[in-house]
């Protein structure tokens, strides 16, 4: 399902990744992440799909709400276990929505 955005402007975090091969854990880390999102100021919605490249978009009324979002305790732990163990490449994109049609 689509995410439900307002009109723009809205801030947009692009997560693109490939998996590596241990990937223990990431499932139920990442359905966590979903849901402490959700709790988080100026969460907007999440749109995510996973074949050989994952790409996650988590939708945000600004970017300091984002970056808020970044900085959270519990993600950034599960960041560092992304990066350490269960992402072999990863690449972050912020953006600002200016058309939503």
């Amino acid at each position: 399902m689509f995410a439900q955005t307002p009109n723009p402007p809205y801030t947009a975090v692009i997560f693109t990744s490939c998996l590596s091969d241990d990937i223990e854990g990431y499932d139920i880390a990442a359905a966590e992440m979903v849901r402490l999102a959700q709790e988080q100021e100026g969460y907007l919605g999440i749109e995510s799909a996973r074949e050989k490249i994952g790409i996650t978009v988590s939708y945000w009324c600004d970017e300091s709400c984002a970056k808020e979002w970044k900085q959270n305790v519990d993600h950034a732990l599960v960041q560092r276990i992304g990066a350490e163990r269960w992402y072999r490449q990863y690449r972050v994109r912020i953006a600002i929505v200016t058309r939503d049609y």
